[in-house]
């Protein structure tokens, strides 16, 4: 049996199915690989979140910086957490 999933692309808009083949892979419409800048054979994270699959793209640690720039550090934290 072979079962059919949705991914939701993100920069679309919309919904797309992809099909799990028999070897379980799954192919990432060109839409969401060309918004997420995923390349053939880059790495992404799989994690299961309650009844769905994610797939994070693994990133270099260089290609992070300068990510938070702008973020302002000031943020309220809980009280066993205050430094």
């Amino acid at each position: 049996m072979v079962w059919s999933y949705d991914v939701f692309w993100i920069d679309g808009g919309g919904v797309q199915q992809v099909k799990v083949s028999p070897k379980y892979q799954v192919v990432i419409p060109k839409a969401i690989r060309e918004s997420l800048r995923i390349e053939p054979g880059q790495r992404l994270q799989v994690v299961p979140y309650g009844d769905r699959i994610e797939l994070v793209p693994m990133r270099r640690i260089g290609d992070l910086r300068g990510f938070l720039a702008g973020m302002d550090p000031r943020l309220e934290r809980e009280p066993d957490r205050e430094f």
